[in-house]
């Protein structure tokens, strides 16, 4: 039930309230063109509400477009990010991830390379739990999860911001404005490239 791709799109989707995880994935999409020939395609998901009636505009008033169930059919891999609620995903990402039975039960996903990131107001504002807590229905999904690494990334002797073996992170400060470190940079970057190298790897005959 595994799903073989041909396609040189890695699938960057991600929720941002305030415009921190959207930075993030910019960095991330950065690293992923450093893999050509692969590309990355850059997607959202809309605001939920607890108002059955409301409902989001099709498309976004700025930023990337809202993701479709046709971008994971499309992709080569996914990297997922979203700031974190009380230690976990928000809302939005998880509400479109759990309309996905579809592409479970059709392995759509499977044996496909995997990441996540995430941003938090403070250091110790739930990163490592919230990116853990991404990865459970990307394993779900028979995905093949890739995180950073300590000694290639530089994690011990150079992060003091965001940045953990787990996936990219930011510290975007209690009101959101703390700009992307040089590192937070570099380490999005160096995921998202990890993940497209894998992709050429397991797409080669």
């Amino acid at each position: 039930m595994s799903s073989t791709s041909t396609s040189n799109e890695i699938l960057v989707l991600y929720y941002s309230r305030n415009g921190a995880t959207a930075a993030l994935a910019n960095e991330v999409a950065r690293g992923i063109a450093k893999a050509k020939p692969m590309q990355a395609r850059v997607r959202t998901v809309p605001e939920v509400s607890p108002d059955s009636e409301a409902s989001a505009p099709s498309v976004p008033e700025h930023g990337a477009p809202y993701a479709t169930h046709d971008d994971l059919e499309d992709c080569a891999g996914l990297i997922i990010g979203s700031p974190t609620r009380f230690g976990n995903m928000a809302a939005p990402l998880k509400y479109f991830i759990d309309t996905l039975s579809g592409q479970w039960l059709s392995g759509t996903l499977a044996d496909k390379p995997a990441a996540v990131f995430t941003s938090t107001g403070s250091l110790h504002g739930g990163q490592e739990t919230t990116l853990t807590s991404m990865m459970l229905p990307l394993l779900h999904h028979g995905m093949l999860i890739v995180g950073l690494t300590y000694t290639a990334d530089n994690l011990l002797a150079e992060t003091d911001s965001g940045g953990t073996p787990y996936g990219a992170s930011h510290v975007s400060g209690v009101i959101g404005d703390k700009a992307l470190t040089d590192i937070e940079k570099q380490l999005a970057r160096n995921l998202g490239e990890r993940v497209a190298r894998t992709a050429l790897k397991l797409g080669d005959p």
